[in-house]
């Protein structure tokens, strides 16, 4: 299941933020503290996310030390789905 996640948030980030549909993007890439992404952008990934997985994301977490990297993402988005 954590891979299907993981390859899900890689495609959509590659694909619809960076418009660069063929980027690998690691899974302990930094995507806000490096810049990858920025404030706007991780509002577009916060509702992909909701809708895509059903899971809810309050806004006080739209920070780095939970959005940073894929492997974050992935281990939110697999505790809330239990």
């Amino acid at each position: 299941m954590t891979e299907e996640i993981f390859q899900a948030l890689s495609q959509y980030i590659a694909k619809d933020i960076l418009k660069q549909p063929n980027r690998k993007i690691s899974h302990d890439e930094p995507l806000l503290s490096s810049g990858l992404i920025d404030s706007f952008h991780l509002v577009d990934l916060a509702i992909f996310v909701e809708d895509e997985f059903g899971v809810r994301i309050d806004d006080s977490e739209l920070n780095s030390s939970t959005f940073d990297s894929l492997d974050q993402l992935v281990s939110l988005i697999s505790d809330r789905k239990r």
